[in-house]
């Protein structure tokens, strides 16, 4: 039959997320959850203290954001001409090269899906004393994760400004709840008088500092999503620069003030023997003496939505890099489909879904331990990805500028990504050297280096697929870091001709 006159129906796929949904507070909510400030304070900050026996917490954090905020100069700079939902993906294609770009999407995926997948060992044990003191009983770990999985894989299909409104209730209940905490130690502080010694310069240069700013630099992971959620802001140009700048004061400050207040309470002199004998239940056994068993209820309570804030955030992120892969033929072109009612990226996300009932089921029927094997484990692994895909995209930042000329000033092409490249590789070094003890395992364990040799392996392999479809389907090969332009790039070359290659795009 003749085709009809008329608008096309509206099809099941769709290479483009939906747009404008997104202000600067949204993102900043799915950038902080992502980060889970209380899971931060609770966790984070009393095992650096622990592990280390270095009071200089507080400092570390802003040291760490200061490597950060240089970073970001170069990373929101190159925002402005490149928006895709694939982010580093997409930045180190255009600036490293096709190739490397495929490598990096991998280390990508392997890095958030960790990230993701470990929070549910984490929930259970954070809903337990919540369960415990309302009801009297606590369940099983793997119960409360299926719960947890089932409301964050449903809220993965809604749209995205859902989730975020859903984040903005949890992420501001939870900061609160730290604010009032820090008050509370800063106001009872131990020996009477408040102490400034954390605050010291000195702490940064002791024994086990290194470790110190490995531990803080996890703490942040998650404030690169902004860019994740560019292709649904309404204004990128604006809304990405503010929210990843933003999110890093806010980090900063939160984390710096909590874990300085925490030696506050404790006295600096002690706060490492009682990270290390009471561990999470340090900071609300501290609110217990200060505020009652109710405010502590309430706390614990935002401590286990602050873990399930966390895996919404990270839901989001890990499908939209899957999505942006998938519309660029890189993975499966099912995985660049979105829902034509939601414009989520439906199939990415039912597959990350997938995984972590996958994970969750595995773990459930062998008995293994879900806080250390699947929450610290993963957890630190994925900090470590994100970490590398960091200071891969700042040497990125450096590259794309210089090969395309593009406007820029030279302190936000050059000096800036210059110098927060050689912070975050020396970073990168500390990390390695210590990461037996960021595991929590011993120095011979084979983990010890079969947990961040993940890493290059599968960058290697993700390059060298980029390189056999630069030769075997150039019309994909064409597309890869195009982001929503890749569909305009999908023209097939006439025989004998080489793919095109856009501006801006590395071979």
């Amino acid at each position: 039959m003749p085709p009809t006159s008329g608008p096309a129906r509206p099809s099941n796929v769709s290479d483009a997320l939906a747009s404008g949904r997104l202000g600067v507070p949204s993102v900043i909510f799915f950038v902080l959850s992502a980060a889970a400030p209380l899971t931060v304070v609770a966790g984070v900050v009393t095992t650096g203290y622990a592990v280390t026996g270095v009071t200089g917490m507080p400092l570390a954090f802003l040291a760490v954001a200061a490597v950060l905020a240089l970073f970001s100069v170069g990373y929101v700079a190159m925002a402005r001409r490149v928006e895709n939902a694939g982010a580093f993906y997409a930045y180190v294609s255009r600036g490293l090269g096709r190739p490397a770009g495929v490598g990096a999407a991998w280390v990508a995926l392997i890095a958030y899906n960790a990230l993701q997948v470990g929070l549910y060992g984490a929930i259970g044990a954070a809903a337990a004393p919540v369960f415990g003191t309302l009801f009297g009983v606590e369940p099983h770990w793997a119960l409360v994760a299926l719960v947890a999985w089932a409301l964050v894989g449903l809220l993965g299909l809604l749209r995205v400004d859902v989730n975020g409104l859903v984040l903005a209730v949890l992420l501001i209940a939870e900061i609160v709840v730290i604010v009032v905490f820090d008050l509370g130690q800063l106001t009872h502080p131990a020996g009477g008088s408040v102490s400034l010694d954390a605050l010291s310069p000195a702490n940064l240069v002791a024994p086990g500092a290194g470790a110190l700013l490995v531990l803080a630099m996890t703490g942040f992971v998650g404030f690169e999503s902004a860019v994740v959620f560019s292709e649904e802001s309404k204004d990128p140009k604006r809304t990405v620069p503010m929210a990843t700048y933003l999110s890093v004061v806010i980090i900063a400050g939160l984390y710096a003030l909590s874990s300085w207040t925490m030696t506050v309470a404790t006295g600096p002199e002690n706060v490492s023997q009682q990270a290390g004998e009471q561990s999470v239940a340090l900071i609300f056994n501290l609110a217990a003496a200060h505020f009652g068993d109710t405010v502590v209820t309430i706390g614990q309570a935002l401590f286990m939505t602050s873990v399930l804030a966390a895996m919404i955030s990270f839901h989001n992120t890990t499908a939209r890099y899957a999505f942006a892969l998938g519309r660029e033929r890189v993975l499966p072109a099912a995985f660049g489909q979105t829902s034509p009612r939601t414009g989520s990226p439906r199939v990415a996300s039912l597959a990350q879904s997938a995984l972590g009932l996958l994970v969750i089921v595995l773990y459930a029927v062998n008995g293994w331990d879900p806080v250390l094997q699947l929450f610290y484990w993963a957890g630190a692994g994925g900090g470590f990805g994100v970490l590398l895909l960091i200071a891969t995209t700042s040497v990125a930042v450096i590259a794309f500028f210089a090969r395309t000329a593009a406007p820029e000033n030279l302190w936000r092409r050059a000096v800036a990504p210059g110098l927060a490249s050689v912070a975050l590789v020396a970073v990168i070094v500390v990390a390695v050297a210590n990461f037996a003890t960021l595991l929590g395992v011993a120095p011979d364990s084979p983990l010890r280096w079969a947990v961040p040799a993940v890493y290059p392996v599968a960058a290697l392999l993700g390059v060298l697929w980029g390189v056999v479809l630069r030769s075997s389907r150039p019309e994909v090969y064409a597309r890869i870091g195009l982001g929503a332009e890749s569909a305009a790039a999908a023209v097939l070359p006439a025989p004998g001709q080489p793919a095109p290659v856009r501006a801006g795009v590395g071979r």
